[in-house]
């Protein structure tokens, strides 16, 4: 075995490796991130549910067997070759779950509260070039590793149970705490060099920590309701359903603004309704209440002011959201805008704009698309 070991150091690839040796974590870094943005796609398809599944598998596997290997646990064992490339590992599945959270949640997050939570994934995604140099720093992988299991099980449990609530993000919670606990400790039990390196109570006290941070992200609607996902929205002059087609008519704005196709500056004609169109992408078989949250910008006040809740209810399955729009006739001049909100009031999106009442004043660009 130690021959074989031997002929391994002087092969092809361990050179090449040992070579390039301080370029792999960018590489693994970029490569991960191109796989997961050309390959993923709906969150409940069975390609994507299987690869999550087996990234966070893997990097459970390979996280035990990284920790065991000081130890000698894999001398005379066909993993000791796979030592040296133990952190690689890691660090890829690190990169590729995180990538996928961050794939996922962008189509999520508005520019909103809920956006404090999807930089905390871009920083943890960005951070995974550097982890290589700190991935021995016990602490810090089973901080990451129980961050990751919390996430994953927070997104995937709605998924699989076709239900998205509070509950399941408590079972989520306590699932990802206990598992992560008990791996953690088992590893302590067998390992004398993680005994040397880590307090139990230390490491456990560190995630119960982060265990309290990520509910009171949920409890303050801090984290965007994945896998619900607000794939379009705008302000409309007209939105009329058409053989299952719902046809918007709207005003154009300037082909200078590329990240937005409706105008917010809304010339509105007195006794004419405003209609506020969403397509909301969900799971298949995920039923949900989403409500239209009618707001007005009050310049006494200074302050927001809820003016009505329109609701509907979806259900998932189509793949560019399910189609959805509210109305209103009693709207004067100003700045309004509508949030697009689960009845558990998370934040999927926000729809800005201005009411203009112009006297001789017309939309210039109308144009009619189909959804």
């Amino acid at each position: 075995m130690e021959e074989f070991a031997n002929r391994m150091k002087q092969g092809t690839l361990y050179r090449l490796f040992k070579r390039y040796e301080k370029y792999m974590p960018i590489l693994f870094f970029i490569g991960g991130f191109i796989f997961d943005s050309l390959t993923l796609g709906r969150i409940d398809r069975l390609y994507d549910m299987t690869m999550l599944w087996l990234y966070m598998l893997l990097l459970t596997a390979t996280l035990y067997a990284y920790n065991l290997a000081d130890d000698g646990r894999w001398k005379d064992h066909f993993l000791e070759r796979a030592e040296p490339y133990f952190p690689l590992i890691i660090q890829f599945f690190f990169g590729g779950l995180s990538s996928a959270f961050v794939i996922y949640f962008s189509r999520s997050v508005s520019l909103s509260k809920t956006a404090s939570f999807f930089v905390i994934l871009l920083v943890l995604f960005l951070a995974n070039e550097f982890l290589k140099s700190r991935i021995s720093n016990k602490y810090l992988q089973f901080s990451i590793y129980f961050f990751v299991q919390f996430t994953f099980l927070a997104v995937m449990l709605p998924v699989l149970l076709s239900e998205m609530n509070t509950a399941i993000f408590i079972i989520s919670g306590i699932l990802s705490l206990s598992s992560t606990l008990i791996f953690i400790s088992a590893i302590y039990g067998i390992s004398p060099s993680t005994q040397k390196e880590i307090s139990l109570r230390k490491i456990s006290f560190l995630i119960v920590l982060i265990y309290i941070a990520m509910n009171a992200f949920y409890y303050f609607n801090l984290i965007p309701p994945v896998p619900l996902a607000l794939q379009n929205g705008m302000v409309a002059h007209r939105v009329e359903v058409i053989d299952n087609r719902y046809h918007v008519t709207y005003e154009k704005d300037h082909p200078l603004i590329f990240w937005r196709d409706h105008r917010i500056k809304y010339i509105h004609q007195p006794g004419d309704p405003v209609y506020i169109f969403s397509a909301v992408f969900a799971p298949t078989d995920l039923k949900k209440s989403i409500i239209h949250q009618w707001q007005f910008y009050s310049p006494e006040k200074m302050e927001w002011e809820i003016v009505d809740n329109i609701g509907y209810s979806i259900t998932g399955g189509r793949d560019r959201g399910y189609r959805g729009y509210t109305y209103k006739s009693n709207v004067w001049e100003g700045k309004w805008r509508v949030k697009v909100i689960t009845e558990d009031e998370f934040i999927l999106g926000v729809i800005d704009f201005e009411i203009i009442n112009e006297g001789e004043l017309r939309p210039g660009r109308l144009i009619t698309r189909s959804f």
